[in-house]
């Protein structure tokens, strides 16, 4: 009798965590909703555009971190709407600041509006920067393996390569490079953006990913609590798969029961 592989802890910055779904607050119609969706979840890890929401920065204003406690989710500050190096190294600071000396951030520095492809001429160089200033950097990055071992060389904790557009819900693009970084990588590789439905969030664990980052296909869902709670078993199902390690493929068919001892 074969025994199930043991399961290595899912550890991000020293720290280790049970969901292997990490979560975005944007989108949703309200901060209710954004508290139930992430509650269905059972997401830890919940990372949050400090450009673009108020979490402590804007006296007055709703604070998100009322519905999102720090004390029951590791806030990820993330540099969402960063176009330069000098933007996003900016942003982690004051994100540094409102969060009491938090180090574990998100970085992301974008292309462009149209596509929000990263930029990892500038990725590259805030990464440095911040690394150096003792942050921990998750990083989001292109599928290039190549740009994923530099950004690990840096020291960044995570690497972040997209399945898909940010926003598009195309699934999983290039899974052969995913492949090519799982196989190469000497930290955790999480897929960032793309994802649109369960399957897709199954298929990146089945590869391999330690985690999936995901705010779109759960928060433009027709019900996204329903989808956070479907995202939170296919994240299980696709570990567990990717564990049990799946049957080979083949061309002809096999029967499933033996031949031996028919009746004749």
């Amino acid at each position: 009798m074969s025994h199930a592989p043991l399961d290595k802890p899912f550890v991000i910055a020293g720290r280790t965590y049970h969901s292997r779904l990490l979560v975005g607050t944007g989108k949703y119609k309200d901060l209710t909703e954004t508290r139930e969706a992430i509650e269905a979840s059972g997401a830890e890890i919940v990372t949050v555009a400090v450009r673009r929401t108020n979490i402590g920065q804007n006296p007055g204003e709703p604070n998100l971190l009322e519905v999102i406690s720090p004390d029951r989710y590791t806030i990820l500050p993330n540099t969402a709407g960063c176009y330069t190096a000098e933007e996003a190294v900016r942003t982690c600071r004051l994100a540094r600041e409102l969060l009491d000396g938090h180090q574990l951030v998100k970085l992301e520095v974008l292309a462009d509006q149209k596509t929000l492809f990263p930029n990892v001429v500038e990725t590259l160089k805030a990464a440095e920067v911040l690394v150096k200033e003792g942050f921990e950097v998750m990083v989001y990055t292109s599928d290039d393996p190549i740009i994923a071992r530099q950004l690990a060389e840096i020291g960044c904790v995570a690497v972040m390569p997209l399945a898909g557009l940010i926003g598009t819900g195309l699934g999983i693009c290039n899974p052969y490079n995913l492949r090519i970084i799982l196989e190469e990588s000497k930290v955790p590789v999480l897929v960032d953006a793309g994802v649109g439905t369960a399957s897709d969030a199954t298929i990146a664990m089945e590869l391999g990913c330690e985690a999936v980052l995901m705010n779109s296909a759960i928060a433009h869902a027709q019900h996204p609590v329903l989808m956070a709670r479907a995202m939170k078993h296919a994240i299980e199902a696709g570990r567990l798969a990717y564990l049990a390690g799946r049957m080979p493929k083949k061309l002809y068919a096999s029967a499933s029961s033996p031949l031996e001892g028919l009746i004749r």
